[in-house]
């Protein structure tokens, strides 16, 4: 948020002068996703900016005329938020944050610190994840595929079904872990971190905040860039523009990030290559 209020400042707009936000967070509770999205559009604001697929979706069910602007939305057109990346039509716009080659960088990576992986697991929770998991899931499956991984699709509907599928990942060889986007993970990362820790399971995640509570490395989109460029959208629809006429971007920034004390935790030597090719690394 830091680097979208600084984006903003930088295009004429300061809060508590010229801009009023108001700020809302389920703080990983789903079940306030909806009565936030009924709160906020009550206010009546003159653009609305969203983070993730339930948000943004369920913005939707209030309002077809407040303009939104998301981010990290990873399949908006099968989601139904938007008609096409290229003409959204309606309300909203915004900022998705995957790529087709990213299930391929997720096995590449969890190969050079695990040579033998021969099994991958990816989880997700179906209310939460982007299309029910269907659309990560195909990215990890045809790159397994190409790589002669076995890849095996483990839907969660809470933590301790997470916790149950890792502990159940974990008891066959060579196995390694996918953590793909989705919020219900997100909520849940320290969970997801601690059985792996237990497990000794190599695990790549989506978002450098699980490696900042000591998971071994990620691998996505840079998300303050989401939203450093999403404050552009907000600049030009403040000043008249249409969210149907500002076509939904693609991310062009992706980090990799590899905490080494976890490595060294789970018995993992870091090839000096793929250090050199982090952006982040934390010791």
């Amino acid at each position: 948020m830091s680097g979208f209020r600084e984006e903003l400042r930088r295009l004429g707009w300061r809060e508590g002068d010229n801009l009023i936000v108001h700020y809302r967070s389920t703080g990983g509770d789903f079940a306030r996703v909806k009565p936030l999205a009924k709160e906020i559009v009550a206010l009546k604001p003159d653009v609305i900016m969203s983070r993730t697929t339930p948000a943004s979706a369920a913005l939707l069910e209030e309002t077809r005329s407040i303009p939104i602007v998301f981010v990290a939305v990873s399949d908006p057109v099968g989601d139904k938020i938007v008609s096409s990346l290229a003409r959204p039509r309606g309300n909203v716009t915004g900022f998705i944050n995957v790529e087709d080659s990213l299930g391929g960088k997720y096995l590449e990576l969890l190969k050079e610190v695990a040579p033998s992986l021969a099994h991958v697991g990816v989880i997700f929770n179906p209310k939460t994840a982007p299309g029910g998991g269907k659309y990560h899931l195909p990215l990890v499956e045809k790159a397994g595929a190409a790589m002669g991984i076995r890849v095996t699709a483990t839907p969660v509907h809470d933590a301790d079904q997470t916790e149950r599928a890792i502990n159940a990942l974990a008891s066959q060889a060579h196995s390694g872990l996918v953590v793909i986007p989705d919020a219900a993970n997100v909520a849940n990362r320290k969970r997801i971190i601690a059985a792996v820790a237990r497990h000794r399971l190599p695990a790549i995640y989506p978002i450098p905040a699980f490696i900042d509570d000591g998971g071994l490395m990620s691998y996505g989109t840079n998300i303050a860039d989401l939203y450093r460029r999403s404050a552009g959208y907000i600049d030009r629809i403040l000043r008249g523009a249409k969210p149907a006429d500002l076509p939904v971007q693609a991310p062009e920034k992706f980090d990799l990030t590899i905490n080494t004390k976890t490595a060294k935790a789970l018995g993992i030597a870091i090839p000096r290559s793929l250090l050199l090719r982090a952006d982040r690394i934390i010791e």
